[in-house]
């Protein structure tokens, strides 16, 4: 399925025209195991005012030339980081009470983080390419399928989030929005959703399954009530080599832990665990690009520091995502964690 090739690097990809062979054959499941490793996440450290006062300022001037330069290297997603500027500016102007002022500046100058630029490019083309008439989303963060309503005022949408702290963060940004008309929101799993088989024209979920011990019955759950012809558009962490996580935190709210207090966290997918526990109910992708760290541990410190309130420059990321992160031919190739996006079309 994947070509054989050398790395690509970021500005020298359209992700637009990355089509791959066509092939709808489902792969049974073996249900493979692949090894785990165990996360302990430090403390959070707290900053004084002066600090925290200091960022925001540096935040707010050096952003715009990190993605001045993040430009000039044909760096991913900036297209969507823009929309997310214009919804700020539009919400600033509406003087909208219900999104808070620290809402409002990250969606301004931070309003997307690390592999994200990848993925929100690869899944707004795809989706954008689409002739839609119902739409569900399943988990996303929730600026992509809000802004995609925003650009498509023809297009109502589902969507499902079981973290219902989560969702409620959405409904007031649904609100501002002016979408509640046209978006409906479902604080539940996707298998419990009351929503009928075979009734939307696309799903996205942009790293969601991943999280899910039972992914695939959740991609079960989601092919279902795709309609035939229909396109799913999915992304997920990946590695040479499959593992899955657990971590000491549960970020979602929806877990218990196990004796040793750890939570499931997530799965890393290699080509044969992709093919395990996703392409054995969907067939495989008409389309896929990987986008991977370039060198081995670089996404474990960013997300690191962020957890624990060090001092991470977030502005910098779109640029940051330029020089550590770049376009991969097949998942072998990978020297560290990356993410695939992917297309399927049900047939």
């Amino acid at each position: 399925m994947y070509s054989m090739g050398k790395p690509i690097p970021c500005d020298q990809v359209n992700t637009r025209q990355r089509p791959l062979k066509r092939t709808y054959i489902r792969v049974p499941s073996t249900h493979i195991r692949v090894p785990s490793t165990h996360i302990r996440v430090p403390a959070t450290r707290t900053s004084g005012i002066f600090q925290r006062s200091t960022r925001v300022l540096a935040g707010a001037i050096l952003s715009l030339f990190y993605w001045g330069l993040a430009g000039l290297r044909g760096g991913p997603g900036l297209p969507f980081r823009w929309r997310c500027a214009v919804l700020a500016l539009h919400l600033i102007r509406k003087r909208t009470p219900c999104i808070s002022a620290s809402d409002l500046y990250r969606l301004l100058f931070s309003p997307i983080d690390s592999v994200r630029y990848f993925e929100f490019e690869f899944i707004w083309n795809s989706l954008s390419a689409l002739r839609l008439h119902s739409y569900l989303d399943v988990s996303s963060p929730r600026l992509f399928p809000l802004l995609f309503l925003r650009d498509y005022p023809h297009l109502n949408a589902e969507l499902v989030n079981p973290d219902r702290a989560d969702l409620e963060l959405t409904r007031k940004l649904v609100a501002a929005c002016g979408l509640e008309r046209r978006c409906q929101l479902h604080a539940d799993l996707i298998e419990n959703v009351p929503l009928m088989a075979e009734s939307f024209d696309a799903v996205t979920s942009i790293s969601v399954i991943e999280h899910i011990p039972n992914d695939t019955n959740a991609i079960r759950n989601v092919w279902r009530l795709l309609k035939p012809g229909g396109t799913l558009l999915l992304s997920i962490p990946c590695a040479a080599v499959a593992e899955e996580e657990y971590i000491d935190v549960d970020f979602y709210g929806v877990q218990t832990p196990d004796n040793e207090g750890f939570f499931f966290h997530q799965y890393k997918y290699d080509q044969a665990f992709l093919e395990d526990r996703i392409y054995s109910v969907t067939g495989f992708p008409i389309r896929t690009a990987i986008f991977g760290e370039k060198v081995r541990g670089t996404l474990h410190d960013w997300l690191f520091k962020r957890w624990t309130g060090q001092k991470y420059p977030i502005w910098r990321e779109p640029y940051s995502v330029c020089q550590a992160f770049q376009y991969y031919e097949k998942l072998s190739d990978l020297p560290g964690d990356g993410v695939i996006a992917m297309e399927f079309v049900k047939r």
